[in-house]
């Protein structure tokens, strides 16, 4: 079932990375959760940039149009989804590294719902004043770290210490992956695709 770990994750979540690891979904399962999350982001960036208007902290608001702010919530919904999907394969491919013998799956698991907190910061959007976003996002950022650090020991079966280097590595894969989507905004910006104000 889509979504069904959400709650657990931010309650109890050493526990729900346990009954994660017991029970393991199919691949469309975990698939299928990260197509439902990545929507919150992507839709209320479009209302926020085309209807809302974004308040930089000086000066009136700005807002994009229909179409361009389209252009964009289009392009994050597809780079959130490649960036989890590209994590997954990294986690998986570190695997034998830290003596762990993950599938797809179970990576493609860790990857997914430890991007939900920050995924779910797309929320904020809808309040569009860029302290208030920039806090809740750190806020995000924060749990989706915490969640990858209890649940790679888990879901990958490997002892706390090990766990610990192996979350440390996906961290910094993660920062990479960020910086390659950041920069890959850049040359499309760049070269004609930027936005385009009202």
């Amino acid at each position: 079932m889509v979504l069904n770990h959400l709650m657990g994750l931010y309650t109890h979540p050493k526990q729900e990375w346990k009954t994660i690891e017991k029970n393991h979904e199919a691949l469309k399962s975990s698939l299928s959760h990260v197509l439902l999350i990545a929507l919150i982001p992507a839709i209320c960036s479009y209302f926020a940039t085309a209807h809302i208007g974004w308040h930089p902290g000086v000066g009136e608001s700005l807002f994009l149009t229909s179409q361009s702010a389209l252009f964009m919530s289009i392009g994050m919904y597809f780079g959130l989804i490649i960036g989890v999907l590209a994590l997954a394969y990294l986690a998986f491919w570190m695997g034998k590294t830290f003596d762990a013998d993950p599938t797809y799956t179970q990576a493609l698991e860790l990857a997914s719902y430890t991007a939900t907190p920050l995924f779910m910061v797309g929320l904020a959007a809808l309040y569009p004043v860029l302290w208030f976003i920039m806090i809740v996002g750190l806020v995000g950022l924060s749990y989706s770290v915490y969640l990858l650090y209890a649940g790679v020991p888990i879901i990958m079966n490997i002892p706390e210490e090990k766990g610990f280097i192996y979350s440390s590595s996906v961290v910094t894969a993660g920062l990479v992956l960020l910086v390659a989507l950041m920069g890959s905004s850049i040359i499309l910006w760049s070269i004609g695709f930027g936005p385009m104000m009202q």
